[in-house]
């Protein structure tokens, strides 16, 4: 065994008798509901100084689970501690661990749909093992593979990872997962949205068989419940709010508007409001640069993030709407679950998404950590089906407002209505006094093909110029073909 190795192994077993030693003598009574959860002094001093001081109800309920040992399906509202809910308990137990991971190899494997929510998760995760010498490693896309690859072979704890790029370091044997205790599926349903369902399964024949498995997710589709069965082992289900169902803090509204007249509405609405710190979602990239031009045309600073920005594009421009140096964000679903920031006042769907789980991820921007937000849909008379599908999914109709005006007043809420009624109206053909419909033009008789008639001035075709048609030949396939009589 190495020196270094030895050292961190005596480490351990200091660490396990300052944190884990039986106290002797009477208990304190007056114990936080953190430590009524069972994690380590260590663990309970950093919340303490990042002042958490009353679990969420998914980590009150999923951390004593996750250090039993059990496989657990989390099915929560996203904002409510679902990160905390897997990260804390993970960290406990691989401090009770007495070795360190060995160089190359993989102690944890936590797996997330995009880049920004892998980025959040590695933050928070760092944050909670600040006092414990665990190594935890990110590898998203957009970044030197060849610098992931350096990293990897030190050894890490815990990895944060998105499916497609660890993969390209499984091909490259820069990682191994033969040692992985541990698995997390972050927001397993966006997983499979974005089609990683076959980086999933890879995945999962690589990673040894006895593990911890843990899933965590916002919606519970069909796919996702056979995806559990084949990850999971005797699960414990641990359900704070029905699946789709948006936070009960949302105040949700929802405008009705014509796709021509949306940025307009949109202007309008971000122009009414006092500091605002909203996002705004768009349905393709190039809607989000268009959008992102137009707002900046009429003085509202804003920035755009997509899958076609860079890396550093990205990064920087969520630094800058965290240090509200512009106050409005565009985005498509690609960071939908990825962006975690505090003080998101309001939450635009500039287009409603094609799949109505969606929505509830989207207006999860807000809200969180029990805060108070707002959620606006701007919808057009094509978009009619997908809003009938999220109010489906929500089991509520979706409060109905106009859209300021120019004065600062809220508009007309049967405006909508009226405007195409109106049109309408005009579009349709108008109907004479005596009922006939005069202003509907006479159906033509489609012009017949052929000759012209040769007979110029006569009503009729003589009978006897009227050409007789000659019947097609049969085929006479086998069959000589008959010899004229011989005239008598």
């Amino acid at each position: 065994m190495s020196l270094s190795r030895l050292r961190n192994k005596q480490h351990y077993r200091r660490h396990l008798r300052e944190n884990y030693a039986q106290p002797t003598g009477t208990k304190d009574t007056n114990l936080t509901t953190f430590e009524k959860l069972g994690l380590t002094q260590s663990l309970l001093q950093t919340l303490m100084n990042l002042e958490f001081t009353q679990p969420t109800p998914i980590q009150e309920q999923a951390i004593p689970l996750l250090l039993e040992g059990r496989d657990v399906m989390g099915l929560a509202q996203t904002g409510t501690g679902k990160t905390g809910a897997f990260g804390l308990p993970l960290i406990d137990r691989l401090q009770r661990e007495p070795m360190l991971a060995a160089p190359g190899t993989v102690s944890a494997l936590i797996l997330a749909p995009t880049r920004e929510l892998a980025a959040q998760i590695a933050s928070s995760l760092r944050l909670f093992a600040k006092r414990s010498p665990l190594k935890i490693g990110l590898i998203v896309g957009g970044q030197s593979i060849n610098a992931q690859a350096h990293k990897l072979a030190k050894g890490t704890d815990i990895l944060i990872a998105t499916p497609g790029r660890l993969m390209d370091h499984v091909k490259r044997k820069s990682v191994s997962l033969d040692e992985v205790k541990y698995l997390v599926l972050d927001e397993a349903d966006q997983m499979l949205d974005l089609g990683f369902i076959h980086d999933l399964r890879r995945i999962a024949k690589i990673v040894p068989a006895e593990r911890q498995t843990l899933m965590f997710s916002a919606t519970m589709p069909k796919l996702m419940a056979d995806l559990s069965k084949a990850f999971l082992t005797d699960p414990a289900r641990v359900e704070v709010t029905p699946p789709g169902r948006a936070a009960d803090k949302i105040k949700q509204s929802l405008c009705l508007v014509e796709r021509r007249d949306k940025p307009e509405a949109l202007r309008r609405f971000l122009l009414s409001l006092h500091q605002p710190h909203a996002i705004v979602f768009a349905r393709t990239k190039h809607g989000a640069d268009k959008l992102q031009r137009s707002l900046e045309k009429a003085g509202i600073a804003c920035a755009a993030i997509h899958g076609n920005k860079s890396q550093g594009q990205r990064n920087r421009a969520l630094e800058a709407f965290k240090k509200n140096e512009i106050r409005v964000l565009v985005a498509t679903d690609v960071a939908a679950r990825g962006i975690d920031i505090p003080g998101v006042t309001h939450v635009v769907n500039y287009d409603l998404p094609e799949v109505a789980d969606v929505y509830v991820h989207r207006i999860g921007r807000t809200a969180r950590a029990g805060a108070d937000g707002a959620a606006i849909a701007f919808c057009s008379p094509e978009e009619s089906k997908l809003l009938h599908a999220i109010q489906r999914l929500l089991g509520m109709k979706i409060q109905k407002v106009g859209i300021p005006a120019e004065n600062g007043e809220a508009a007309n809420l049967e405006w909508f209505t009226d405007n195409r009624a109106a049109e309408t109206k005009s579009r349709a053909p108008k109907k004479s006094a005596g009922g006939d419909n005069s202003g509907k033009p006479k159906r033509r008789r489609p012009h017949r093909k052929g000759p012209r008639n040769p007979h110029d001035g006569q009503s009729e075709r003589p009978s006897g110029d009227r050409p007789k048609r000659s019947k097609p030949r049969k085929a006479m396939r086998g069959r000589k073909p008959s010899r004229p009589k011989a005239a008598a």
